[in-house]
């Protein structure tokens, strides 16, 4: 769906260098309704051996000239470690030199660390990491861009988890880190609302990324079973029977960015095919 309230404004979201992730798919759907769009990641060159690749400053380039060139938007492409605050002012310089005013942030990037493990074997280090990626991160940069929302409503759409509602086994770090975000959700929207600023999280369940595929072949490797087992076994626990496309999670995002939620905020909103059904 096309949220004409959109066009014109400007979208950051972060984790959006590769096109098979769901922070593509957000900065996809955002661009077709004329917004703006600031690409962050890592913009790590390849390893060789790494079985999930990080995004490349290559595909981030691309991925902005595309999106301008399909919707006729504004785009930038901004390597930043979310873990590292020298690299988010340095992200926030090189953003301000291009547009003067931020409206929607996407705080998507995130990863796992170490897993499968249970909480007794698990690597401290690792653990840390997870947290700092998926939690801490989320407050480094929103406390960073905040201020460039300033004088206009403004949205902040956080991507948790269903594990953050939900827990799963072996990946402690993750799921106490997602259920972070929507707490930290929460307390930005009661703090900012005077501000005109909304704050919801997303809470995505099984969703056909790279990163999904990932944690399928690792879970088959843990259990002794194949790829293709796991997924039909995590597809009897979705009411709606498959694993959702990264589409699914865009669409949504527009509508909590858009004028049509503009009474909805502190919400952490499941996106799972029917997996979690909390009252």
């Amino acid at each position: 769906m096309i949220y004409n309230d959109l066009k014109g404004k400007t979208a950051i979201v972060t984790g959006s260098g590769k096109k098979t992730g769901i922070g593509y798919a957000i900065a996809e759907t955002l661009a077709a309704s004329g917004c703006n769009i600031v690409i962050a990641d890592l913009g790590k060159p390849p390893v060789a051996g790494e079985p999930l690749q990080l995004a490349t400053s290559e595909e981030m380039d691309a991925i902005a000239g595309e999106l301008a060139a399909d919707h006729g938007v504004k785009t930038l492409a901004v390597a930043v470690d979310v873990a590292d605050n020298k690299a988010i002012s340095a992200m926030v310089e090189k953003i301000n030199g291009v547009f003067d005013h931020i409206d929607i942030l996407c705080n998507n990037a995130g990863a796992s660390f170490g897993v499968p493990n249970s909480i007794l074997s698990y690597n401290e280090a690792d653990w840390i990491r997870t947290v700092d990626i998926n939690l801490f991160s989320v407050f480094r940069i929103s406390r960073a861009i905040i201020p460039l929302m300033a004088g206009k409503p403004a949205a902040i759409i956080n991507t948790a988890s269903r594990a953050g509602k939900v827990p799963p086994i072996f990946n402690s770090a993750y799921a106490v880190a997602k259920a972070g975000v929507i707490m930290l959700t929460k307390t930005m929207a009661k703090e900012l609302g005077g501000n005109g600023i909304r704050v919801n999280a997303i809470c995505p369940g099984q969703i056909a990324t790279d990163l999904e595929k990932w944690r399928f072949g690792l879970e088959a490797s843990f259990f002794g079973t194949t790829v293709e087992q796991q997924e039909k076994e995590m597809c009897k626990t979705i009411p709606l029977g498959y694993i959702g496309p990264p589409r699914e999670v865009g669409a949504v995002v527009a509508f909590l960015a858009s004028d049509a939620s503009h009474y909805i905020t502190g919400q952490a909103i499941n996106i799972d095919g029917g997996q979690c059904m909390e009252l």
